[in-house]
């Protein structure tokens, strides 16, 4: 209870601050700092903290910085993401209570589920299982691999003006059309295995669950795809390329 209570008080400061300048795509800065307090609030009140929560501390502290330092550089400076613009306007006069609950409150409520294998490792006082434990940092290292890279990779492509409307389709985007998405939710399913290392209960497999779901049907692929459907040679790119789990790209049949 007291996580979800600090959780509602950090997004309640950033709805005001939305409010204030009109721009509730500022949400999106507070997503990865958001599981960091929250991972660091979990370990220092826990008086014995078990190895694996310390673990799962630090990897979610550089996962959430990280998604901090590269969504504060592309949005700095910029107007309100188109999103949340289409949103304001079809709110209307309802814009503030609806962007309190179906913006600011609901990524709350998806922090806390998703914070869920920090929960349930808080008072666990046995040895890890080593095995898992160890397939919980690699399975966590190459999520991270997915999205940092894809991340840097798509960067570099818009960086040059001759890219510019173009589809990004080399480097990790040749082998997944949402390296970054795939990474995200990779990492989550590494934490929850160092969960179950610490003996959380199964109850700890809603975190990756949720964030996968949401990521491949809710707000990641299904809007980033229906922007890049928009640019030329999409339909070539999407016959070749797997659409999230990283594959070799499917040959072109003679």
């Amino acid at each position: 209870m007291d996580a979800a209570i600090l959780i509602f008080i950090y997004f309640l400061i950033f709805f005001i601050a939305g409010t204030a300048i009109k721009n509730n795509s500022i949400v999106d800065m507070g997503w990865g700092v958001g599981f960091v307090i929250v991972a660091w609030f979990v370990l220092t009140s826990t008086p014995t903290a078990p190895i694996p929560l310390i673990i799962m501390t630090v990897l979610i502290s550089i996962w959430g910085l990280r998604l901090f330092y590269h969504i504060l550089k592309r949005n700095v400076g910029k107007p309100e993401d188109f999103r949340y613009a289409t949103w304001r306007k079809e709110w209307g006069s309802w814009v503030i209570p609806r962007a309190f609950f179906q913006v600011y409150m609901l990524q709350g409520f998806f922090m806390f589920v998703i914070s869920t294998p920090l929960l349930l490792t808080r008072d666990s006082n046995i040895p890890p299982i080593t095995v898992l434990l160890y397939l919980g940092i690699l399975v966590w290292v190459i999520g991270f691999f997915f999205e940092a890279v894809g991340d840097y990779q798509l960067k570099v492509f818009i960086r040059n003006p001759d890219n510019r409307g173009k589809l990004m389709t080399t480097g990790l985007w040749a082998f997944t059309r949402h390296p970054n998405y795939f990474g995200e939710a990779t990492m989550w399913w590494g934490i929850f295995l160092i969960a179950l290392s610490a003996g959380a209960s199964l109850l700890a497999i809603v975190s990756p669950l949720t964030i996968t779901l949401l990521l491949l049907f809710v707000s990641g692929v299904p809007l980033l795809e229906a922007s890049m459907k928009k640019k030329p040679g999409y339909e070539e790119y999407a016959r070749k390329t797997s659409v999230f789990v990283p594959w070799f790209p499917k040959k072109e049949k003679q």
